[in-house]
Parts: C-alpha cells; structure tokens; sequence
C-alpha cells in the first residue's frame, strides 16, 4: 500500500505530503497566537519548529526526484537546501541546546 509512496526517486507525493502538512502545521502556529486560544500558546513554538521542518524535508524530497528527473533544477536548489539546513540548525540551537553545548572549538577552528 505504502510502497509507491515512498519511492522518492520515481514519485512526488511524498515531497507534497510533507510540504503540505508544514504549511498545515505553519497555520496552526498562526491560530494559536489568537488571544482565544491563550490556553494553548505554549504549543505554539513547537508548530513553528514542526512546521520549518517539515517543510524543508519536503524540498529535500523533492530533490531527489529532481536530481533523476530535472537535473538542473537540482543543481540550483542545491545551495538553498543547504542553506535552509543552517537555518533550521540555528534555530534548533537556540531554541534548545543555547548555553547547554559548549562551542569554544568551533571559534578554536577559525
């Protein structure tokens, strides 16, 4: 049943899943901000984060269908995953792990 859904490589619809359900998710972190549902703010960051993962997910999905079947427009969304892989890594970091990992070794390196 699932096994045409996650031949990424050959079919799309996994990609627009996971696209789909982070922009579902990016508009639940929009409703929860309404005074009414101030009972449930606390969900809200988490939304954000779910929401900008799944969504660059869904473009990394979609590059492998792009590297078989599109190959050029692989090579120019190359540099904006790898970009939008920073990002999520900054605000997972500052989100989570801000002052509990030491990263001395990093300006050591430079």
């Amino acid at each position: 049943m699932l096994e045409g859904l996650f031949d990424i490589r050959n079919d799309r619809r996994l990609s627009v899943y996971l696209y789909r359900m982070g922009f579902g998710m990016w508009l639940l972190y929009l409703v929860l901000g309404a005074p009414a549902l101030h009972a449930y703010a606390h969900y809200r960051q988490d939304c954000g984060v779910l929401s900008f993962a799944m969504m660059i997910f869904g473009f990394s999905a979609s590059m492998v269908y792009d590297y078989f079947h599109h190959h050029d427009q692989y090579e120019m969304k190359k540099k904006w995953l790898f970009i939008s892989y920073v990002v999520l890594a900054g605000v997972i970091y500052f989100l989570e792990f801000r002052g509990k990992i030491d990263l001395n070794w990093l300006i050591s390196l430079l």
